[in-house]
């Protein structure tokens, strides 16, 4: 039996005048995939095909498990998405450049968690919604450089870079982010 396929295309407006804001907030989330005991999903229809780029339901954490933040330089940080592969497997690259200030001894101890690690990260554009990078069904590959600055005039920073494959560029999410400080609803 043939399957029937319909079409999934919609039009795309945008109207004159309308601010889009560049960049992203100066704090970004991340956790472990392995602190994660259940995953939002993204709708599908019969086929399986993602028919939106917004998780539907809440990161289920593990117990005791909370979501842990980095203060970035927005300035300097940055979350992009290009596609890769060939049809009919394309997929996306989510890219995320986030750059800390820091460079001390807890810059150093998260840059090594970091680096050996399967991560999600959570980042918040300028509109206030919050973007996931990272899947369930791919690695998450982090890497942390640190440059601790040139003579008296240079900067010093730690700068996380990630890129995550996924179905759509860096996908909405609305549910709860437990955090160390409390619950924060992204919706």
């Amino acid at each position: 039996m043939a399957k029937t396929c319909t079409s999934l295309q919609k039009s795309l407006g945008w109207c004159q005048g309308t601010p889009e804001l560049p960049g992203v907030r100066r704090r970004i989330y991340y956790t472990s995939k392995g602190d994660i005991a259940q995953w939002p999903t993204l709708p599908r229809d019969e086929n399986g095909r993602v028919t939106a780029a917004t998780y539907t339901g809440s990161f289920t954490l593990k117990a005791d498990a909370k979501w842990k933040y980095i203060d970035i330089l927005p300035e300097k940080s940055q979350l992009t998405s290009e596609a890769q592969g060939e049809l009919p497997s394309q997929t996306q690259l989510n890219k995320l450049t986030a750059v800390h200030p820091g460079v001390g001894a807890e810059a150093s101890a998260a840059a090594a968690y970091l680096n050996n690690n399967d991560n999600v990260f959570l980042v918040e554009d300028m509109k206030g919604k919050y973007r996931v990078v990272g899947s369930e069904a791919w690695t998450t590959k982090t890497t942390v450089a640190q440059d601790l600055g040139q003579g008296a005039t240079g900067t010093t920073s730690t700068t996380i870079a990630v890129e995550a494959t996924d179905e759509c560029p860096a996908p909405f999410y609305e549910g709860t982010i437990t955090t160390e400080e409390g619950d924060i609803e992204a919706a």
